[in-house]
């Protein structure tokens, strides 16, 4: 029977929670790293015992960890993010300009067919990657030659947050930034264009629909369709079905269009999950109520579902890479919130029960199905 391993970074350390296929009953342990913050821990898709984590803090800095044996040792590889050149300047909060300065890795992304090629997804935003398992970072930098002087930092940060790979062409690559919007490279990162027609931010740019400065929360792909892709924005809820060219809103009936997270199903390429919250002053679900939303035509038409979630006095969040959908059958779901809870659904989402409640905050959640 294949196991399930779930990876989780929070604000004080990494845990890993591991269960078998029936994905009853849990086994978790850490912290790893205790007392630091974790930003992200991933698996390789070519060698699943083979992670890498993000270890951060505001006294020491910045650590890639890396680790063979599923998360039971590790080992510290290289932590020199130096930007390609002279760096220069972006655009601050006030509207002045601002030197590019290295804070930490938002986003560490393997590639699907060889261990020791890792992107990390910066801030302040760029794109690294390793091709010796971390040991050393270089800047894919002609991301920043799209109006990188335009971008500007969103309330968390500038932080280049998603990587998105093609796996049927792993030299197209999409990457979206907080608060500059997604970019897209067709050959490998020598090249990139800006992928934001159809988005519209009133609120946050003068030019409603300017080519960069949206605010973009996370975007996901399934991989039998990836033309298909689907955004949660600052607000609204967004689809593209010719790889980013033009984007269309699929929010419908939620209750509010704003969100982090999006993750689509493993097997159901039109069945996508978000978690609406209330607004980007008030981080947290409209009522009170913990609510995932299913939409499975694709956007639009969207379902709560709530069975065994708190309905009432719930005031958490759920950070945009703090959702996760396994590939079994049928698939589970896995979202963390900033109270330290960690749901699942074993069902694609019709039911739900924790598998911890008291962990620190949770930053991120990404899933390994093994053999």
């Amino acid at each position: 029977m294949s196991r399930v391993r779930v990876l989780v970074g929070t604000r004080k350390g990494a845990f890993i929670l591991t269960a078998d296929g029936t994905r009853e009953k849990w086994e978790v342990t850490g912290p790893h790293f205790a007392g630091w913050e974790i930003y992200h821990v991933k698996g390789s898709p070519a060698q699943p015992e083979r992670l890498y984590a993000s270890q951060s803090s505001g006294w020491f800095g910045q650590v890639i960890q890396r680790s063979n044996d599923g998360g039971k040792t590790w080992e510290a590889t290289g932590n020199e993010f130096k930007y390609d050149g002279t760096p220069g300047t972006h655009q601050w909060y006030d509207g002045t300009q601002h030197p590019w300065e290295f804070k930490r890795v938002w986003h560490l992304e393997p590639s699907p067919t060889d261990t020791e090629t890792v992107y990390a997804g910066v801030e302040d935003a760029a794109l690294f990657k390793t091709q010796d398992g971390g040991q050393t970072w270089h800047e894919i930098a002609g991301l920043r030659d799209v109006k990188g002087n335009l971008w500007q930092p969103g309330a968390g940060g500038m932080c280049l947050h998603t990587i998105v790979i093609d796996p049927a062409n792993p030299n197209r690559i999409f990457v979206a930034i907080s608060a500059a919007g997604v970019f897209r490279t067709d050959d490998g990162g020598l090249s990139w264009k800006a992928s934001n027609r159809g988005l519209k931010s009133p609120w946050e740019l003068p030019d409603s629909v300017a080519e960069v400065g949206h605010c973009v929360h996370c975007i996901s792909m399934h991989p039998s369709r990836p033309n298909v892709l689907f955004m949660q924005k600052h607000w609204d809820v967004m689809r593209t079905d010719d790889a980013g060219e033009v984007w269309h809103e699929v929010s419908g009936n939620l209750p509010t269009d704003f969100g982090f997270p999006i993750q689509v199903h493993a097997h159901e390429p039109d069945t996508v999950y978000v978690v609406p919250i209330k607004s980007d002053s008030e981080h947290f679900p409209p009522d009170g109520k913990l609510r995932v939303y299913r939409s499975r035509t694709g956007g639009n038409d969207w379902e709560a579902l709530t069975e065994g979630l708190p309905q009432k006095d719930c005031y958490v969040n759920v950070l945009r890479d703090a959702m996760a959908v396994d590939s079994l059958e049928p698939s589970g779901v896995y979202f963390g919130t900033t109270g330290g809870q960690v749901y699942m659904s074993a069902q694609s989402g019709d039911s739900w029960r924790p598998i911890v409640r008291d962990l620190p905050a949770v930053l991120s959640i990404e899933d390994q199905t093994l053999p």
